[in-house]
């Protein structure tokens, strides 16, 4: 590696330059965007560097540092491999493309709340979005369960000031329900976390597989699968959801996606990688829960007029996607899980974005009062469209290429194992039908058909929003039509499962 730490480099520069932005942004109101937005396109250009190398069949990087020797020694380590690069460079991604996007609509939005232009407020917006990216790479390359904990809650610091500061219908209440579901599953995870240690003596990552036998082995890994589900939201969890997506800023709501989806690479690190043999036991009720939420999801989301929540429900059903192929236990389905969950943060943050750009032209988040807008907003329906077909697996895009993988390893289950696990496998193929109607459906609402009379004057998005938003749809349309961008790194991150 050329450059020194860069996986320390990833975590700690924008963690360094939160109070930085906080000041600066006093004299450079919305202009802190590009400062942020060069700040984390460096860190991009070092996860790009760390793939490369790996991608031609360099060693995974491995970068330890002392942490605590008082009670414990505990080590603060950053580790890449092929699983960890791709869903750091995914959700970095979508962070560098929202944060541009944010320039304006952000500004826009200080301007509904407060009535007036407020640079102190951009400043304090952007150096909390910074926080975003530290907590998500920050997970992605943890060594230890104690870092992931961590990192998991300062994810909920810029999403609780976010949504109090920003968000629409009852932020203050929607902010504080964000704020307890998050701790509480965090605090679900430290119990389990704590349980491995008192039975392996460590809370390393790479030392779970020494959990296997151990007399609180299941307590341990159920209590950790309850802390990720609650933050899944997968169905019977899923209250807090289309709360807090849809009433967050739009800016944001892709992030926040791409927070929820990420327990599913945690899933792969703890569960598939290192503790399979617990996880198998597991396997079908998460699947069939995993089915439920796919279906639920659907409907729910189906249900919806106001275009904001409509999205914010349709996170239910998709993230489950990825639930049911890490579920499988099968290296397609884990590869294939992973996958899914890029493509989804990609489609995701296009589709809720461009919402946000309706909001902003429109003023109008429900889809019964729009119509006709592709003569107005044709990159915005051109986006929609590329989001939706994302969404609903259509080639050449992301979204394909994933779901076939992810299938062939569910079904590989069904095959493996009781009529149990086909028919969970025959209900899921189905479930995916419901997802072009869900996402088609309000793009023929909003964008077709005679526009109501409030609705002829309306303007395209700024270039600010809609360039960001084009980059992610080219990111997905590339690893569509070369899925071995991304399976190259996945496959050999599952070598030892069957």
């Amino acid at each position: 590696m050329i450059l020194p730490a860069p996986l320390l480099q990833v975590v700690l520069i924008p963690t360094i330059a939160v109070p930085i932005i906080a000041l600066a942004g006093r004299r450079l109101g919305k202009r802190s965007s590009w400062v942020v937005g060069s700040i984390l396109a460096y860190t991009n250009l070092l996860l790009l560097w760390t793939a490369y190398e790996l991608w031609f069949g360099g060693e995974p990087v491995l970068e330890v540092y002392a942490w605590s020797n008082t009670l414990f020694a505990l080590e603060m380590g950053f580790y890449a491999d092929g699983l960890s690069i791709v869903v750091a460079l995914a959700v970095n991604l979508v962070c560098n493309a929202l944060v541009i996007f944010s320039t304006e609509y952000l500004d826009h939005r200080i301007h509904v709340i407060y009535q007036r232009e407020s640079k102190p407020l951009n400043g304090l917006y952007y150096s909390l979005f910074l926080l975003f990216s530290t907590g998500l790479l920050g997970i992605c390359f943890a060594t230890n369960l104690i870092e992931v904990y961590v990192f998991l809650d300062v994810l909920l610091i810029p999403l609780y000031f976010i949504m109090d500061h920003f968000g629409y219908i009852t932020r203050h209440r929607v902010a504080t329900m964000c704020f307890i579901w998050g701790f509480v599953a965090g605090a679900l995870f430290l119990v389990g976390s704590i349980m491995v240690f008192s039975q392996t003596g460590s809370f390393q990552i790479s030392d779970l597989p020494a959990l296997l036998g151990k007399p609180l082995a299941i307590w341990a890994s159920l209590f950790m699968i309850l802390g990720i589900l609650i933050k899944l939201a997968v169905f019977g969890f899923h209250v807090w959801l289309p709360w807090v997506h849809a009433e967050h800023p739009s800016c944001i709501a892709g992030v926040l996606a791409v927070i929820v989806g990420i327990e599913n690479y945690l899933i792969a690190r703890i569960f598939v990688q290192n503790l399979l043999g617990i996880f198998e036991l597991f396997s079908l009720p998460l699947m069939v829960w995993a089915v439920i939420t796919m279906v639920y999801g659907a409907y729910l989301t189906i249900a919806q007029d106001d275009v904001k929540r409509l999205y914010a429900c349709s996170t239910i059903g998709q993230t489950a996607y990825s639930l049911l192929g890490l579920a499988s236990c099968t290296a397609f389905g884990a590869v294939g899980g992973i996958f899914y969950f890029v493509s989804h943060a990609f489609g995701k943050a296009i589709l809720f974005s461009i919402a946000g750009a309706l909001v902003y032209r429109t003023g109008v988040r429900d889809m019964r009062l729009m119509g006709g807008l592709a003569r107005a907003m044709p990159v915005s329906a051109t986006l929609c469209i590329l989001g939706s077909m994302i969404l609903s697996a259509i080639p050449p895009l992301s979204g394909f290429p994933a779901e076939w993988i992810m299938f062939i390893g569910i079904f590989q289950a069904g095959t493996g194992n009781n009529a149990l696990y086909f028919a969970i496998a025959i209900v899921g193929i189905f479930a995916t039908f419901l997802t072009p109607v869900y996402t088609f459906w309000p793009v023929m609402r909003i964008f077709f058909g005679p526009p109501p009379p409030t609705m002829v004057n309306v303007r395209e998005a700024p270039v600010s929003m809609l360039a960001p938003l084009s980059a992610l749809a080219l990111a997905s349309f590339l690893i569509g039509v070369f899925p071995e961008l991304i399976t190259r790194l996945l496959i050999p991150a599952f070598a030892g499962i069957p």
